[in-house]
């Protein structure tokens, strides 16, 4: 991350994001959102749920990685309409991490884009570029993960 053969990003100076709790990120189109064993520990915990019955109900094994399972028409199988997130304070990484992936900050048109869908990018708290990069960096890739 300071890496002296770097040039500065483009973001240097910070990005803003507040979310809204909107749900575009959890809702729609079919896809992946990674869990290691950690998080089905803590997202079992949060549920108040052994973490065999977690994983049962909620966890599909991709590869040798592990996925949240997704409801039928794609949303998220931990978002409800009328509330919301219904694990937010134990949300996986990969949803901690939002907008902040390296794909989604790689130029200011990529920003741009994700402010389309997002309505908290471009808005409310300035992110420091630190706190960026570290979210930016941090594995979203599939975590290679032991049995839960």
């Amino acid at each position: 991350m300071n890496d002296p053969e770097r040039p500065e990003p483009w973001y240097r100076d910070g990005l803003q994001f507040s979310c809204t709790r909107c749900g575009a990120c959890c809702t729609g189109a079919p896809g992946f959102v990674w869990v290691d064993v950690e998080e089905i520990e803590r997202l079992a915990a949060s549920r108040r749920e052994s973490i065999d019955e977690f994983s049962r109900r909620h966890v599909r094994r991709v590869g040798r990685s592990y996925s949240l399972i997704e409801k039928p028409n794609g949303d998220c199988v931990f978002w409800d309409r009328g509330v919301g997130c219904t694990v937010y304070p134990a949300r996986p990484n990969q949803c901690r991490t939002w907008p902040f992936w390296r794909e989604n900050i790689e130029t200011p048109e990529d920003w741009r884009a994700v402010g389309k869908g997002c309505p908290g990018a471009g808005k409310g708290r300035l992110h420091a570029l630190e706190v960026i990069e570290l979210a930016a960096f941090e594995s979203i890739e599939p975590p290679t993960s032991d049995e839960p």
